[in-house]
């Protein structure tokens, strides 16, 4: 095996020189290249009167009516079904009327029953009434008479109304529709044994329409009924109709806290169907506050809410704390904190930082002088 020749002396020489050269140029102090400014969309605060909270609502009827049975028993036919149109009077459902029909005719037989002691007990008063007058038995012992026919007459009595009650029993059998309407709502099946008072369906009434939305518990105290809001349909964005608020629940709901309110409508009949998603817009009725896009704000210390502000004279960066108001769509009040002439950053906050230098645009991503 053939050794490798040694490197000459001189070549190597020459080579330390210029390896060490270049380590000290990449451990030079060559100056870093500064940060350009970040462009940020930037935007003034909007005064409140053109804000609007949103809620989420739904089209109802304004009479919508549980319908149940008046007895109970067992499911044996359903005769409507979710969605259906129903006339007033029409037959929705049926329990099985076997137990029905047999009170119905117990009921009879006591009623023949006391019908012939009635007329024994009569028969009985009489014959002792012509023994009375010919005094063959005592006054006392017709006056017993007399009162055994009035009790018997007492039992034909109330066996009657027993009849009526069971004839009624049976008829409750079949579940009517109070009113026109569309079932909006099913809850039993065949076959299931209900109880008296137990929902089998939901009746939304013909007639006016409206839209229900919860209002939470910081707002109730300022929200009166007959406050004008304005309604959009989730299906037609680009359309409002004006309304009032009609009633606003006086408890609150115990799960979710917030009251229930109903908002009537200035639309058309046929421009709202049952079950359609809706935005309720409420006004601020305050004066002087302002309103920032939920996008601009940001967590600042201890979690507080704060607001990116841009500086006029320098163009960086000031975080500011703010105090809020209830959050609506997508804008949300400021009670204090920011004044209208100040430029805040509407969007893309998380990726800044206090102090840093940025250079505002407008949307159309033009620059924006903010002196």
């Amino acid at each position: 095996m053939r050794s490798r020749p040694p490197v000459p002396v001189r070549r190597a020489a020459w080579a330390w020189p210029l390896l060490l050269a270049l380590a000290l140029a990449g451990c030079g102090g060559a100056p870093a290249p500064q940060e350009s400014p970040r462009p940020v969309l930037a935007v003034h605060p909007v005064a409140s009167g053109h804000a609007a909270t949103a809620f989420a609502g739904e089209v109802r009827a304004r009479h919508e009516s549980p319908l149940a049975f008046r007895v109970g028993g067992k499911l044996v036919e359903r005769r409507a079904e979710v969605g259906d149109h129903v006339r007033a009077g029409q037959v929705l459902a049926v329990l099985d009327p076997g137990d029905l029909q047999a009170q119905v005719r117990a009921a009879q037989a006591q009623l023949a029953a006391a019908e012939a002691e009635y007329e024994r007990a009569r028969a009985e008063q009489a014959r002792y009434a012509r023994l009375a007058a010919s005094q063959l038995v005592s006054r006392s012992a017709l006056d017993a008479q007399v009162t055994a026919a009035k009790a018997a007459q007492g039992q034909v009595d109330a066996a009657r109304a027993n009849l009526v009650v069971a004839r009624n029993q049976a008829a409750y059998a079949e579940l009517r529709a109070p009113r026109a309407g569309v079932i909006a709502s099913r809850g039993g099946e065949i076959g299931q044994v209900v109880a008296a008072g137990q929902t089998v369906f939901t009746l939304a009434a013909d007639g006016v329409r409206e839209v229900a939305f919860a209002l939470p518990e910081g707002l109730v105290a300022g929200v009166k009924p007959g406050r004008p809001v304005q309604v959009e349909l989730w299906s037609q964005p680009q359309r409002r109709w004006d309304g009032r608020i009609r009633e606003i629940a006086p408890a609150a709901d115990p799960a979710s806290r917030t009251y229930a309110a109903r908002v009537t409508v200035d639309a058309p009949g046929d421009a709202l169907e049952l079950g359609q998603s809706a935005r309720v817009y409420l006004r601020s009725d305050g004066h002087g506050s302002l309103s920032v896009p939920l996008a601009a704000v940001q967590r600042g210390p201890g979690g507080a809410p704060a607001v990116y502000v841009i500086d006029p004279k320098t163009s960086s960066l000031r975080l500011q704390p703010v105090r809020l108001g209830p959050y609506g769509e997508d804008r949300v009040p400021v009670k204090s904190g920011l004044s209208a002439d100040d430029w805040i950053v509407a969007a893309g906050g998380h990726l800044l930082r206090p102090g840093q230098k940025v250079a505002p645009v407008d949307r159309e991503n033009r620059p924006l002088q903010t002196r």
